[in-house]
């Protein structure tokens, strides 16, 4: 099993960690300095508290005075060494060992005012003071402020509730009764009188003094072993020690059900980054591929929104190719206008090819609108899509900045597929006008013979019927193109827009960021500092469950 002072110096040292990370008590369930026993001394005003303590130590130490001395805890750790000179360190001067037990006092007095300023206001932030001495017993005791039932002057109103609460904090288990009864007997001691105070009577003749007052007293000579100063402190240090080793499972407990919630913190904020430049690249590789995940997703259905791509094509295109003015544009009035215009000084002889040619050209640029149209909406879909994945990214949520960089090379890489897109759909058109489907035409029936006469044949050729059928005829073919173009205009713009987004979107981008430098990807992972300040208090949490938890392991069972 371990030793007394195994145990009892291991709960000094977590408790000296927890405070430096803000957890000094009085934070309730979840905090593990609530879950380490302590010794706490509790008293009203002026009732000798700070004497029984320093009889314990055997040393002059604390401030005195009149009223309110005392206005912060006082947590004192006592450490038995095997020999040497004494001296005492406190938690808020690490590197300072004090031997001059006068400058011991006047540090608490003046860490007190540090936090509380010269005023007679108290403070839940404790002062952490090791005492090492070959004359104490190992042992953890704290010095809380005085009871009282009246503010005084320069005292807010709630300073006697205030009061109450602090070492409610600290003794709760008893003040309210759940431990109520007197478990250990009495312990009789001498404090210093005033007198021998205003003399300097030091500690050790105090002591001696004590005892033999017990030793020699007809009243308390039987019990002399078990009263005074000395015993009160090793009878303490024997009762932590037990406590500590009662409570030690469900100490563990508290621990690793904290570790799992700080982890899961966490997970969710992102862990830190490594400093090297090969760790920083991959952390932006890694964002990017979550992005383009989630990106992909949306495309295919996993996540709403790729949907609206498939409506340009099933609504917004059909539509716009039904608005498209042929009415107009193969009206009797137009077709004669165009087809006199292709005939020029000579009138055709059969069939107004020309004039077929020049209304079917004509015709087919008016497809170039819609199909640019579809693209552009495509595109705008695409950028959307970008946006809400960047922002569905949980990984991406910390770094602001490699946001922007990662939604500016995608939306440059959907300019560059947008652009593809519309030449190609464009190009469609043309193929359409630069080589007509000559069997369309084949297949036309033929006019009617007429009555042969002289006149008839030329003037007919401009008559109502015949450019009815020239505009007719028109028109069939251009809805058979635009029926191709319906189907084709999609396939190049899911060719050369979607697919490529999917495919490449951040290929360039992969690129650019692999020939950065070390300062330069590090302005990428640029995160929000109070995200980077939480993170941090996280993990020393982190560190200090794990460390307390081995610790704990390594000593408890030996």
């Amino acid at each position: 099993m371990a030793t007394m002072e195994s145990l009892i110096g291991l709960v000094n040292r977590i408790q000296r960690a927890c405070t430096v990370l803000g957890d000094h008590g009085g934070g309730g369930e979840g905090s593990l300095w609530e879950a380490l026993p302590s010794v706490a001394v509790v008293g009203g005003q002026s009732s000798g508290k700070s004497s029984v303590l320093e009889s314990i130590v055997g040393r002059d130490f604390l401030p005195r005075g009149s009223g309110i001395v005392t206005r912060r805890p006082l947590v004192l750790q006592l450490h038995k060494t095997d020999g040497g000179h004494e001296y005492a360190e406190f938690l808020h001067a690490p590197r300072k060992r004090f031997s001059d037990f006068a400058a011991v006092r006047k540090e608490i007095a003046d860490e007190t005012d540090r936090i509380t300023g010269k005023t007679k206001a108290i403070s839940n932030v404790p002062i952490h003071l090791s005492i090492y001495s070959p004359h104490v017993v190992n042992l953890t005791l704290i010095d809380l402020p005085g009871l009282t039932k009246v503010a005084v002057e320069g005292q807010p109103e709630s300073i006697v509730q205030d009061i109450e609460n602090m070492v409610r904090s600290y003794v709760d288990k008893v003040l309210e009764g759940r431990q109520y009864r007197l478990q250990h007997p009495w312990v009789g001691i001498v404090n210093r009188s005033q007198a021998d105070i205003n003399k300097n009577v030091d500690m050790l003749s105090a002591r001696r003094k004590e005892k033999e007052y017990f030793e020699s007293s007809p009243e308390y000579g039987h019990l002399a072993h078990k009263m005074g100063a000395e015993y009160l402190a090793k009878l303490l240090s024997q009762h932590l020690e037990a406590v500590i080793r009662a409570k030690i499972p469900s100490i563990i407990a508290m621990i690793n059900k904290t570790i799992d919630e700080i982890e899961a913190q966490l997970d969710k904020l992102g862990r830190p980054i490594g400093g090297d430049a090969g760790a920083q690249l991959y952390t932006i590789l890694d964002m990017c591929r979550a992005f383009d995940r989630v990106f992909k997703e949306h495309l295919d259905g996993g996540r709403p929104g790729g949907d609206r791509i498939y409506g340009v094509f099933d609504n917004q295109l059909p539509a716009a190719l039904k608005k498209l003015p042929f009415d107009r544009h193969l009206s009797m009035q137009n077709v004669r206008k165009v087809i006199s215009e292709a005939d020029g000084y000579q009138p055709h002889l059969i069939a107004p090819e020309q004039g077929y040619r020049r209304l079917i050209d004509s015709s087919l640029s008016y497809f170039k609108g819609p199909a640019e149209a579809s693209v552009d909406a495509v595109h705008l879909v695409l950028k959307e899509l970008v946006r809400r994945s960047i922002a569905a990214t949980d990984e991406l949520k910390r770094f602001p900045t490699l946001q922007s960089d990662i939604a500016a090379a995608a939306n440059e890489s959907l300019e560059r597929f947008r652009e593809d897109g519309r030449k190609t759909v464009l190009r469609l058109v043309e193929m359409e006008a630069s080589y007509l489907t000559v069997e369309f035409f084949r297949k036309l029936p033929t006019e009617p013979e007429k009555a042969a006469d002289k006149n008839t044949p030329v003037s007919d050729r401009y008559q109502d019927n015949h450019l009815r059928r020239i505009g007719s005829n028109v028109s069939s073919y251009i809805n058979m193109v635009c029926e191709t173009l319906r189907n084709t205009i999609p396939k190049a713009i899911v060719h050369c827009q979607v697919k490529e987004a999917k495919r490449n979107l951040l290929n360039r981008f992969y690129a650019h960021v692999g020939s950065k430098e070390k300062k330069q990807l590090s302005a990428m992972l640029d995160e929000d500092p109070a995200l980077m300040e939480k993170r941090d208090a996280l993990v020393k949490r982190l560190e200090l469950y794990k460390s307390a938890r081995n610790e704990i392991d390594s000593v408890a069972w030996k």
